[in-house]
């Protein structure tokens, strides 16, 4: 009935759809295995795409030659950048978008990308020969072969749904939970572990009064994440903001001892940064009153996600505490908030491809590996399918570097570190932040999906036109000069410091309160501006925008270049597959555990593991000859 496919991808969330798309377009025969296709890339949680990092990993995504980045633009309903009032490093994109049609989207592009089969079943186990899989058991007994198989299991392993004193099996609501994988792994001698997420309820907004909340609209010229020929928003849903108060508290407190969650009912550990509200309300009892965003689900519904208030208390402690936030005093709830237990499996045991170390050619790819949101599983499903590819045609791995990307960031941190509660991207988790900007995503990891085969020609032409017209601008600004009786007014009502000779227009643009724009608009310089730049206004802004960080943070750029390129001289000093570190009694105790659990590949990796130390480097450097 099925043929030997390449590539198996189990589970159609965002990491599965990442996946199955990239190892497709690379050219593997791919099947997609989910429990509904009615579901595939849905938005469990809020109804959104990017954010701090996150929009970072987006944008790298689509330039890596995958789809969330387009599938966010064409559903998208708002559209902003957050973080404009800091450095370029910090700028993050963030849209709003439509729940519904994004998951449309998503399916209409993978049914419409060759070499990618469908099969609504249940993956019940991985078929194996010894270290090596060999395909996938479903619950309608098949037995379907394959040459690698990727688990992107989500929520669903064991996973357990708690409201209050409720409890039954599933990995979303409405949706059964997937078992007899994670035995099997655990039989084959992987290590596993259980964690926990939730989501807040989900109101009518036709019940909500807007006036009572504070409006935040999308941005006036919105941008968006494809450097694609995506359309920018014409038109933009606004979200709303409102705020928790002590009575709100107080009501939410009469639930706490049916909480599952405080009882110990539930055993997983929750994210740090996205608690749920009465964990808040409990950790930080000083603050009277926490924010809340009102995010409207899309279009053609009057469905609305309230970010900032994940609860699994009971229904009615809930609907009670809902009616003392302002503007929801007469709300109705669709349904309500709860929390989800699942499975994982510590990262740390997975190669930096995300193949997993006992065996062969199988990959974990998004929440089985312990994160949480979106990007971080998307990204790790594009990964985890142009290496599956990769590996099944004898090609060495793609393996991001820190300085390369977001995504190389991620995956080195959840296997040299690993995780013990569901790990989120931060800017700050990134040392060369400046380097990995969300607007030269394309000049960073084009050329590599270029060589890998998975960019499409309109993508490459596209990063060299950028490039040149970039190259062209900043020269163009260090060979013109303005006059002081030119531009000294204009200087002045800047609130910067009038000139006293002729000076180049690169010199202006060193000055913080100048920007390349404001200089072309206000002294009136359409003419050179329009003869250097291209027509495509999409394309020009982006020109501008990273013209001028190039200039502004140059000193900043070329010091986090210097850095990088001294720490990979230890990222190109390999070690042995096989090296016993035991045996190196010279290290610390703890080094030798974590290494040989670890087992990193070079002393660069080794040098980032926690509780290695300098010392234990030092060592390892003496011993390797280095």
């Amino acid at each position: 009935m099925f043929p030997e496919y390449d590539v198996i991808v189990v589970g159609a969330g965002h990491a599965g759809c990442e996946a199955a798309a990239a190892a497709a377009n690379l050219g593997s025969k791919v099947l997609l295995i989910t429990m509904n296709m009615q579901t595939m890339a849905q938005m469990s949680c809020n109804p959104a795409m990017g954010g701090v990092a996150k929009g970072q990993i987006v944008r790298e995504i689509d330039a890596l030659g995958g789809y969330s980045g387009i599938v966010s633009d064409r559903s998208a309903v708002q559209f902003r950048m957050l973080n404009r009032s800091k450095g370029p490093a910090m700028w993050s994109p963030r849209s709003q978008n439509d729940r519904m049609q994004f998951a449309l989207e998503w399916r209409r592009m993978l049914e419409q990308t060759p070499n990618i089969d469908f099969l609504q079943d249940m993956v019940v186990g991985i078929l194996n020969k010894g270290d090596r899989v060999t395909g996938v058991l479903t619950s309608f007994g098949y037995n379907i072969e394959s040459k690698s198989v990727i688990l992107t299991s989500g929520t669903f392993l064991n996973g357990i749904i708690h409201i209050g004193e409720k409890q039954f099996g599933g990995g979303r609501v409405a949706e059964k939970a997937s078992r007899g994988i994670t035995e099997q792994l655990v039989e084959l001698g992987f290590e596993a572990g259980r964690m926990k997420t939730g989501t807040p309820p989900r109101l009518d907004g036709r019940s909500i009064d807007y006036s009572r909340m504070e409006e935040q609209k999308g941005d006036s010229n919105p941008s968006k994440f494809s450097f694609s020929n995506t359309a920018n928003l014409s038109r933009q849903l606004s979200c709303w903001i409102t705020y928790t108060n002590n009575d709100v508290h107080e009501t939410l407190k009469t639930g706490f001892d049916y909480s599952p969650m405080f009882s110990g009912r539930i055993k997983g550990v929750g994210p740090r940064y996205c608690p749920s509200i009465e964990d808040k309300i409990n950790r930080f009892a000083e603050k009277d009153r926490h924010q809340l965003f009102v995010e409207p689900e899309g279009w053609n519904t009057v469905e609305v996600y309230l970010n900032g208030f994940s609860t699994s208390l009971p229904e009615s402690v809930q609907y009670k505490a809902l009616t003392k936030i302002p503007g929801l005093e007469n709300v109705k709830m669709f349904r309500p908030g709860y929390a989800i237990e699942y499975d994982y499996f510590p990262p740390h045991q997975l190669r930096l491809s995300l193949e997993t170390k006992r065996v062969n050619f199988l990959f974990f790819a998004g929440q089985i590996n312990g994160t949480t949101g979106y990007e971080e599983a998307a990204c790790q499903g594009l990964m985890a399918g142009i290496n599956a590819h990769r590996s099944i045609n004898d090609l060495p791995p793609i393996i991001l570097e820190r300085s390369e990307g977001y995504i190389g960031v991620l995956i080195d941190d959840l296997i040299n570190k690993g995780t013990d509660e569901p790990y989120r991207m931060f800017t700050s988790r990134a040392e060369y932040r400046i380097l990995l900007r969300q607007d030269n995503a394309d000049i960073r990891l084009t050329p590599i999906a270029e060589k890998i085969g998975l960019a499409k020609e309109y993508q490459t032409f596209r990063v060299k036109q950028k490039m040149n017209y970039i190259e062209i601008l900043i020269e163009s600004l260090k060979e013109s000069k303005v006059d002081p009786n030119d531009v000294n007014a204009y200087l002045v009502s800047r609130g910067t410091t009038p000139l006293q000779e002729r000076s180049t227009l690169f010199n202006l643009i060193l000055r913080p309160q100048l920007t390349l724009y404001d200089i072309y608009s206000n002294l009136e310089l359409d003419k050179i501006y329009k003869s250097i730049l291209p027509e495509d206004t999409t394309l020009r802004n982006e020109v501008m925008e990273q013209a001028e960080i190039l200039i502004k943070y140059d000193g900043y750029i070329s010091k986090e270049r210097e850095i990088v390129s001294k720490m990979k001289r230890l990222e190109d000093i390999p070690i042995a597959t096989n090296f016993d570190f035991q045996k190196l009694r010279s290290l610390s105790t703890e080094a030798r555990q974590k290494l040989s659990k670890v087992k990193p590949q070079t002393l660069g990796q080794a040098s980032r593991i926690s509780g290695v130390n300098p010392s234990d480097i030092s060592i390892l450097m003496t011993f390797l000859g280095r």
